[in-house]
């Protein structure tokens, strides 16, 4: 490993992790989206979760052109021309995407609404298919999990902010008592994100991010060409199935929160907002506690921020939730549930497989407490299922691109490809609660965290007879 990459390339790393927040933003803001359109189209619950659908299939087929066009190119497109440039042209394409928020809130069309949504996470496919090995690359490979878990806390601080943001577009004020929506009132916040997405794309095309990251080329020469596809590795492909149903967990859950709230405890749709929030906040609240070991080798400094970092993104939901004339008392309890998350964390001891394996089984628990209990104990076990979700991302991804070399392009946009998971999950937990219960319909998460532990436990025996053994990092240091 070069010198350049024996710490990480903060200079490097901060640029990137700005489209990771934006990634967050548009996911988080779809859960606002789903109970509006599900009023003004008259739609039932299956139907108004083709907003998840139409969004999260969009990353299979741009993961599919991909593909396709490095296929007939004989060379994989992302390596030609660039990380880097990779980025901006999918910070392009998704701009374009929310050019089509315009006619679609004039003329009142759902089709061409879910098109906008389409556009803008094709756009997100190829931004992902960089980004995540690009977050990995730009430091040690022993923190490269961290890292990513630290770039994923920035994109939790778009999904906590994303739902209120949007709720706001379309309500206004909490204390304006307006229940009312308008479509109309959508096409805003979309234009302005267009602009956001187009000063970002400059921004990154005159930072100093690398086009080709030392790291993926040194592996290159490395590793040789002793297997041809990304697809000959196991922990790849069982990681394709896992990023499927983790993705699925995660936004299911959410996507499927505001019916539950509304048919079983009698909230207004304009009320769910802040619930939505603590949702995603979860999940910045876990990432900013597994992402320590991305600051410091110090352990007694990493006990510390163990404690401090968790309530300090608890303490920017609050905030936030303040300056939005929320009333705060509903969440202090859940204080006491993210003690859960620290002592999970600390237990995991930074191994990606443990950290996997013991927050699967947390996530069981949640939804199983949710499906039997009733009112706001249910809600807040519902909720919690953001922070068990929290650093499963990078922990899989991680394992899942472990020792491919000159294949980690590829083999991160079979992951990337498997995020449509978002989108069947959310169908099929929807197609459930049409024909049983909302509550019951948690089912479908409990049998995606059951697969997942699966996984932890397999891909760990695979990666060892490779030589790839993620405790030496806890004794060896960085």
């Amino acid at each position: 490993m070069s010198s350049e990459n024996s710490k990480t390339n903060w200079g490097q790393f901060i640029p990137l992790v700005i489209v990771f927040f934006f990634w967050g933003f548009v996911a988080a803001s779809n859960d606002i989206l789903i109970p509006v359109f599900q009023k003004a189209f008259d739609l039932s619950q299956v139907e108004s979760q083709l907003v998840s659908l139409a969004f999260y299939i969009a990353y299979t087929v741009g993961s599919l052109i991909y593909l396709l066009i490095s296929y007939l190119t004989k060379g994989d497109l992302i390596n030609r021309i660039g990380y880097k440039n990779s980025l901006a042209l999918g910070l392009v394409i998704s701009a374009l995407g929310t050019l089509l928020f315009y006619p679609a809130a004039n003329t009142g069309s759902f089709p061409l609404m879910l098109s906008g949504l389409f556009i803008v996470a094709l756009g997100f496919s190829l931004q992902q298919t960089v980004a995540n090995p690009l977050a990995i690359a730009l430091g040690p490979i022993t923190t490269g999990s961290q890292r990513l878990t630290l770039a994923g806390g920035i994109n939790n601080f778009g999904t906590t902010i994303g739902p209120l943001i949007v709720s706001f577009a379309i309500f206004g004020s909490t204390s304006s008592g307006n229940t009312e929506m308008s479509i109309e009132s959508v096409k805003i916040p979309y234009l302005i994100l267009g602009v956001a997405f187009l000063l970002v794309a400059i921004l990154l095309k005159f930072s100093s991010l690398p086009d080709k990251p030392a790291a993926i080329v040194e592996t290159e020469n490395e590793a040789g060409s002793s297997r041809t596809s990304a697809i000959k590795y196991p922990q790849l492909v069982l990681g394709m199935i896992a990023i499927f149903v983790y993705v699925g967990v995660e936004v299911s859950t959410a996507s499927n929160l505001p019916a539950y709230m509304e048919q079983n405890l009698g909230f207004l749709t304009k009320d769910v907002a802040p619930y939505i929030s603590l949702y995603w906040a979860s999940l910045m609240i876990g990432r900013w506690t597994g992402a320590v070991e991305a600051f410091t080798d110090n352990m007694s400094t990493q006990k510390i921020l163990r404690f401090l970092a968790p309530y300090l993104a608890f303490g920017i939901f609050l905030a936030v939730n303040a300056i939005a004339n929320h009333d705060l008392t509903p969440f202090y309890v859940y204080a006491i549930i993210i003690l859960v998350l620290i002592f999970a964390d600390m237990a995991s001891k930074g191994n990606p497989a443990r950290m996997l394996l013991i927050f699967s089984g947390l996530g069981i628990v949640a939804l199983v407490v949710g499906m039997a209990t009733d009112g706001m104990t249910s809600v807040y076990a519902f909720i919690s299922v953001g922070l068990f979700c929290s650093t499963l991302w990078p922990c899989i991804f991680t394992l899942a691109v472990s020792g491919l070399g000159k294949h980690t392009s590829q083999g991160s946009s079979f992951l990337i490809m498997m995020i449509m998971g978002g989108g069947f999950i959310s169908l099929l937990q929807g197609y459930v609660a049409d024909v049983t219960t909302i509550q019951s319909s948690y089912i479908v998460g409990v049998l995606c965290f059951a697969y997942l532990a699966f996984y932890a436990w397999k891909v760990s025996g695979i990666l060892k007879k490779q030589g790839i053994n993620f405790d030496k990092k806890i004794s060896g240091g960085h």
